[in-house]
């Protein structure tokens, strides 16, 4: 867990003990305006709220006053608005967590946004079941034996050859979100080999 800086993002809570231990060995964190009541029940205090705090309440936004940044552009979700005030800080290894949960539709935009993030940031996302990390060129990832693996291919013209996997990939372009998921790795790794595509991982934790 070397990442010093953690994004608590507005959806469900994390309740997994490895997403708390990122949040519980942060340096700092960072809230989406919504996520700081989750964070402050959950004992610990942010050192900056970022977002268009819509979703702040009055009291924690008197209480935090010192530390809010507005940013009340459409453009961009508040996960984003998040993302880039740690750039603009200089804070570029960030694990995002709180990011799935509630809504279907903000769980897809959010994972399908560390295509865009990991082009500035080493970042990754922590969940309740497991970690996703974006990748641009090919990569050879550590895994455990019979760890569950899903691959998503933003560009779909992006050929992908694995080694390593229960199921291979041979120079294979996936034309939508499903095709490379729910694989495993057979040993301690496994290799993808692409060239100028954008991929996201998925690694589900151990029971």
């Amino acid at each position: 867990m070397n990442y010093k800086t953690v994004i608590v993002a507005d959806g469900t809570f994390p309740s997994h003990e490895i997403p708390l231990g990122y949040i519980r060995n942060a340096e700092r964190i960072i809230c989406c305006d919504g996520s700081t009541e989750s964070l402050v029940l959950f004992g610990m205090e942010p050192a900056a709220i970022v977002g268009d705090m819509d979703s702040l309440s009055k009291e924690l936004a008197s209480r935090y006053a010192d530390r809010l940044y507005v940013d009340d552009g459409q453009e961009t979700n508040d996960l984003t608005k998040a993302v880039t005030w740690c750039i603009g800080m200089g804070y570029k290894d960030l694990a995002i967590v709180g990011a799935t949960g509630k809504r279907e539709d903000h769980t897809i935009v959010n994972i399908s946004l560390l295509a865009e993030y990991g082009i500035v940031a080493n970042v990754v996302m922590v969940t309740d079941t497991g970690i996703l990390k974006p990748y641009f060129t090919s990569v050879q990832i550590s895994a455990f034996p019979g760890q569950q693996v899903s691959i998503f291919s933003i560009d779909t013209e992006t050929e992908i050859t694995s080694d390593g996997l229960k199921y291979p990939l041979h120079y294979s372009k996936l034309n939508n979100w499903w095709c490379a998921t729910l694989n495993e790795s057979n040993g301690d790794g496994f290799f993808l080999k692409f060239n100028n595509g954008r991929i996201i991982v998925y690694l589900k934790f151990g029971d």
